[in-house]
């Protein structure tokens, strides 16, 4: 199967990133969202990232244009009707990833492949809520996705090789490397490392050092080019804290146990960039 347009769920941080990536490409793209104010706010996103490269002289003005031309938005699942690859970018929660994926099935037009950008919940699962599981698929991007080179292709037990085959020349396409990943709590990166997160926050919360000390120790140790307290800040504190809770539902080993302060950090709204305050304060 030959993949010509791209549909995506979520014009968030994770959605517009990849609605970006793809219309570079030279797809065109539908991104959809429950909210108009969504919508706006994550055109406005690309456009501004575009801008950069402009700036930069990476991109011309008129590339630039011509990237933009390629997004249409909508309001309801019904725009993606003629979508050939569906990439769900909704918030981490799975009775609402699984709501959604019922109603891209009966949107979605026959032979489409529908992917979720999930960082941790089961695509086996997800595809079950469908009635073309063959064609359900993980698609993880990571942030930022016009940056970031590394996209899990993640299996579930139900897809099938032509699925596959066409989603990973689809990623290709896009200039990003594919890594193939069997359907597991968290895949491969995220199994790796929110677990550091995780143990960063117990670290911070037993006094062993500040959460600029922690990040220094790690970033120059280690050679991470950003600290693990400042990287929960970007992805999100209540995105890390989901990863775990995934993390320790699926594998019902402590080790993966969310660290209190974290829960108390998402109970008191402290969810790092986007919120203004995590563990640093912005």
């Amino acid at each position: 199967m030959e993949i010509r347009t791209i549909g995506v769920v979520g014009a968030g941080t994770m959605g517009n990133g990849i609605a970006q990536a793809f219309a570079v490409a030279g797809y065109p793209v539908v991104m959809t969202d429950v909210a108009q104010p969504a919508l706006d706010r994550g055109l406005k996103t690309v456009d501004s990232s575009l801008e950069r490269l402009v700036k930069k002289e990476k991109m011309t003005a008129a590339d630039k244009a011509t990237v933009l031309s390629r997004i249409r938005t909508g309001l309801d699942l019904g725009a993606l009707a003629e979508a050939d690859l569906i990439v769900e970018a909704a918030t981490e929660n799975l009775p609402l990833k699984l709501d959604i994926f019922a109603r891209l099935d009966a949107a979605a037009k026959p032979g489409a492949i529908i992917a979720s950008n999930t960082s941790s919940i089961s695509i086996t699962k997800l595809a079950a809520a469908t009635k073309r599981p063959d064609r359900v698929i993980g698609m993880h991007f990571f942030n930022p996705v016009p940056v970031m080179a590394l996209v899990e292709l993640i299996r579930g037990l139900q897809t099938s090789e032509d699925t596959y085959a066409a989603v990973e020349a689809a990623t290709k396409a896009v200039g990003k490397s594919p890594v193939q990943v069997k359907n597991s709590p968290g895949f491969v990166v995220n199994r790796l490392l929110c677990p550091m997160i995780n143990e960063a926050v117990f670290a911070l919360s037993e006094g062993l050092a500040t959460p600029q000390q922690i990040d220094d120790a790690m970033r120059l140790g280690c050679n991470h080019p950003i600290g693990p307290l400042a990287l929960c800040d970007l992805i999100g504190v209540d995105v890390q804290l989901a990863v775990m809770q995934v993390l320790f539902e699926g594998f019902k080993d402590s080790k993966y146990r969310p660290a209190p302060l974290l829960v108390e950090m998402v109970e008191a709204g402290y969810l790092g960039r986007k919120t203004g305050r995590g563990f640093y304060t912005y």
